[in-house]
């Protein structure tokens, strides 16, 4: 029997409240993470609760997503803590894309972002203008992280956590 190339979120992970009670923070083992499961691809965090980061070893089909329960009638803003390894490769003139939607039927939020090339293994969180979308009657907002349309190799990639932050 074949691996399963997609990672799924493990549902007996739990999202990280933000301080304050301003949103919350999601961790890898909490994202869908496209050929997550196929170690030529990505080094996953090993075991339930370990909040280390994915690391992208090399894709050509980038594709990282949740969804989280939130309350209607508010406005959120979406984003991801990232690094560089310092060997990645793949990411000049390859934006990726941050978007976000509410329910199902919602219309896709998105802000491009450009990976930061030269401050290998410092975290920051893209995209740097802030991806902010509000809830209208649905609560469950679903988002991602993505680059899946220029069929370029791509590796070295740490995703940390995303954060969604009520504004």
């Amino acid at each position: 029997m074949a691996a399963k190339a997609h990672y799924d979120a493990d549902p007996l992970e739990q999202e990280q409240e933000l301080e304050g009670g301003g949103g919350y923070k999601l961790y890898p083992r909490q994202l869908n993470i496209v050929w997550g499961n196929d170690p030529r691809y990505w080094r996953i965090p090993a075991g339930k609760g370990d909040t280390g980061p994915a690391e992208l070893i090399q894709v050509c089909w980038l594709e990282v997503t949740g969804s989280l329960q939130l309350e209607a009638n508010k406005t959120y803003e979406v984003g991801f803590k990232v690094s560089l390894t310092p060997d990645a490769f793949g990411w000049n003139g390859c934006p990726v894309y941050v978007m976000a939607k509410f329910g199902k039927r919602g219309k896709y939020s998105w802000k491009r972002a450009t990976l930061k090339t030269d401050k290998a293994e410092d975290q920051y969180q893209i995209p740097e203008q802030v991806l902010s979308i509000k809830s209208e009657t649905e609560n469950t907002l679903y988002f991602g992280l993505y680059e899946v349309w220029s069929g370029k190799w791509k590796g070295g990639l740490k995703i940390h956590e995303a954060i969604i932050k009520k504004k």
